[in-house]
């Protein structure tokens, strides 16, 4: 006869005596430093799972194809909505910890020198991984340090690891531009509403004329900004060609092929406006729980957090893409060709 396996037990599984037994407060008596540790031990678990989520996103994103119309790009995106569910709890979280007065923290504050949340290895990760890069931080100075306040030297070399790799904004971008819709056999048969007689692309040399008659007068220099975006030079790391299939699928996007990469497109703004989020709510707790002081780990405090709410958004082109969209009504008809390649009968 085996033996049996003791049977597993619910505490152990979870190993709650490690979780449980992590908390010390370094302050003495009633102050609310325990409230303080447990919040951000929370987040940090919820980081570790956006981290998890985002692996498997960019693993979808990094292989030669991914299917549209299969099962990879509905998991990327479910996997991206997860991260959105995340960050709006997170976002809730953050009243919980507004219940501790100014005074509350004042008890403990200075026992926490020279630690800070500036030093989460693992929401700069986050940030990293999608695509948020070093040259584009508010206060860059305050990162690549060893100093006290900012990266221990294992974190420091973690991050710098981590910026090395393939970002999601990067994988995006190659993404967007292997779009197979503007092979020029598939538009043979296009009518175009304002022939030009160049050698673009039929449906691009449309569509500049359509948005331009769909500009008031004072907005005929968004034009300029169409042909920079769109025909000469694309938009940050957004390529022309990528900019052209994320306009194209914004525009069609409710043919079926596309309804998926819609989803995807908008989740990440999604993520983009909760993270800014993050930073609003943390900014004003900041303010309001020490004023105009310098934080713990001896940044600016609530000023490095109001830059940081500026400067660190990172799908910011997707949004941008809005500014050059026109009415669905005026939109051309395409060809029998791109409707049958957009259609889930595609083979």
């Amino acid at each position: 006869m085996t033996e049996e396996s003791p049977s597993l037990y619910y505490s152990e599984y979870l190993e709650l005596d490690k979780i449980l037994g992590s908390q010390h407060p370094k302050s003495a008596g009633t102050t609310d430093e325990m409230l303080f540790i447990v919040i951000h031990q929370a987040y940090e678990l919820w980081f570790k799972q956006i981290i998890h989520e985002l692996d498997i996103v960019r693993h979808i994103f990094s292989q030669e194809s991914v299917n549209d119309n299969a099962g990879e790009m509905g998991l990327a995106v479910h996997k991206l909505k997860r991260v959105v569910g995340i960050l709006e709890l997170l976002n809730q979280q953050m009243g919980i910890l507004e219940t501790m007065t100014p005074m509350d923290f004042l008890e403990f504050r200075n026992l926490l020198l020279p630690s800070s949340g500036f030093q989460s290895l693992q929401f700069r990760i986050i940030e990293a991984k999608l695509g948020l890069k070093m040259e584009q931080r508010y206060k860059v100075n305050y990162y690549k340090n060893t100093r006290p306040g900012g990266f221990n030297q294992r974190d420091y070399e973690a991050i710098t690891a981590v910026e090395s790799e393939a970002t999601l904004k990067g994988l995006i971008t190659k993404w967007a531009e292997r779009t197979p819709f503007f092979d020029e056999s598939l538009w043979a048969e296009y009518q175009s509403q304002y022939p030009s007689g160049s050698d673009g692309q039929k449906f691009w040399d449309d569509y500049k004329q359509i948005y331009k008659h769909s500009l008031s007068k004072n907005e005929q220099g968004r034009l300029d900004e169409l042909e920079q975006v769109f025909y000469r030079e694309g938009l940050g790391e957004f390529s022309v060609s990528a900019m052209r299939a994320v306009l194209f699928i914004m525009l069609y996007r409710n043919l079926p092929i596309f309804q998926l990469p819609f989803e995807l497109l908008t989740t990440l703004i999604d993520i983009d406006e909760l993270l800014s989020q993050w930073r609003y709510k943390h900014m004003l707790m900041a303010r309001r729980m020490i004023g105009m002081r310098t934080g713990t780990g001896g940044t600016s405090g609530a000023g490095y957090l109001e830059g940081a709410l500026r400067q660190h958004y990172i799908f910011k082109e997707l949004t941008e893409v809005t500014t050059f969209l026109v009415e669905r009504s005026k939109l051309p008809e395409l060809p029998k060709a791109v409707q049958e390649k957009t259609s889930f009968n595609t083979n």
